[in-house]
């Protein structure tokens, strides 16, 4: 089938056209590596962390990266994984905020921060979640474990498939607490894909992230996530700390269309962790933007097609999935939407039916893409309109 390459350059809008050779896409590095023109933005900054990674949440995009992939200890960053499942499992209907869960002797004995369990009491399970979330409670998480897989090991291989699933290549757990052991370990960029699916997947339970307190058996504890008592554009997500691990978190942010996730590792002190968490959203904020160019169903203009024997002789093309983009600021000129389709289409043609891709980049980047679909049904022309169609295609 020909095709019909067009390419559409934003200069911010409206949209010129031109004709252009097909793009070739290079392989996508942070961000912050792939500038181009415009204009100056100051390299990122270096923190004082084993590793670290900055995402957009909304699509991904990493802006900047340093032993994203190198294997550490987490700590209580586990408990992300722990909490999200528990999400899956009450969306999915297997459980309920207000189940009771008992409390065995081995979650009320279990070490390190705690929720404070009573042994042989019930809780509701989304008070555990509260103190998983807000008070990192290890003895809560293994009340969870158990009641969710019927013991902790079997929780530990759940958290494995979970993990797994959801493209976290560099990750295994052996406890849902993330108390030390050689054999539990991830990465930055597993846990920012970890914290991108609890930002998005579960908003009524993301909440709970943002509470700055929580009280259980007339214990008040405070959230360990000391910038969301500082920055009100902070709302999650999660601490940790051993021995082994060093200082980390996990934090998010919105101001205005942006929401962006940083994972620090193996800081040295608890405001270490902070001021280092800071220094990356600071520059995220200052320097990038998200922009979302076409919506989903959105007509691209003198994107039409002609048909041929059909009732309509043009349909016009949109996109199926939204197009949004990180990018720096300044760079918007320089964004070019490509749509690769046929010149001429045949009817019948259904609303939603595919015919190319659209695809948007940044210099030769490519940032985003959806499939291109039919805006509207074009019903079979009668025999006098295809026989007219037949003689001016042999001409066309």
């Amino acid at each position: 089938m020909d095709t019909n390459r067009e390419v559409y350059r934003f200069m911010w809008f409206p949209i010129i056209i031109f004709l252009t050779t097909t793009f070739s896409c290079l392989a996508a590095p942070p961000l912050v590596e792939q500038l181009g023109l415009g204009p100056p933005i100051p390299g990122p900054p270096t923190l004082a962390a084993q590793g670290y990674i900055l995402v957009d949440a909304r699509n991904g995009e990493i802006i900047i990266e340093h032993n994203a992939d190198e294997m550490l200890p987490p700590a209580s960053l586990t408990k992300m994984l722990t909490a999200y499942i528990a999400s899956v499992e009450i969306e999915s209907g297997r459980a309920n905020y207000q189940d009771s869960v008992p409390i065995s002797i081995g979650a009320w004995k279990t070490g390190g921060s705690r929720m404070f369990l009573r042994e042989g009491t019930n809780v509701k399970l989304v008070d555990l979640l509260r103190g998983i979330i807000i008070q990192s409670g290890n003895d809560a998480s293994v009340a969870v474990a158990e009641f969710l897989a019927g013991s902790e090991d079997a929780f530990a291989d759940l958290m494995n498939q979970t993990g797994r699933l959801m493209g976290m290549k560099s990750s295994h757990f052996v406890n849902s607490t993330g108390l030390p052991d050689e054999a539990h370990y991830t990465t930055a960029r597993d846990l920012a894909i970890l914290a991108r699916k609890i930002v998005t997947d579960y908003p009524e339970i993301y909440d709970i992230y943002s509470e700055k307190d929580f009280t259980f058996n007339d214990i008040k504890q405070p959230n360990r996530n000391r910038l969301l008592f500082r920055d009100s554009s902070f709302d999650g997500i999660k601490t940790g700390h051993t021995k082994e691990a060093g200082y980390c978190l996990v934090a998010s942010a919105k101001r205005e269309n942006l929401r962006l996730i940083s994972v620090v590792l193996g800081a040295g002190s608890e405001n270490l962790r902070e001021k280092e968490t800071m220094k990356l959203m600071q520059y995220g904020f200052r320097y990038f933007k998200g922009i979302e160019i076409f919506n989903a169903g959105q007509g691209i203009p003198d994107s039409e097609r002609r048909v041929w024997f059909g009732q309509d002789d043009k349909v016009a093309l949109n996109p199926l999935e939204p197009i949004y983009v990180t990018l720096p600021f300044g760079r918007e000129p320089l964004l070019k939407a490509e749509i690769d389709a046929p010149p001429f289409l045949e009817a019948p043609l259904e609303k939603n039916d595919i015919v190319g891709k659209l695809k948007v980049f940044l210099d030769d980047r490519l940032m985003a893409e959806s499939d291109l679909a039919i805006k509207n049904d074009v019903l079979e022309a009668g025999f006098m309109k295809k026989a007219g169609d037949r003689i001016k295609r042999m001409f066309d």
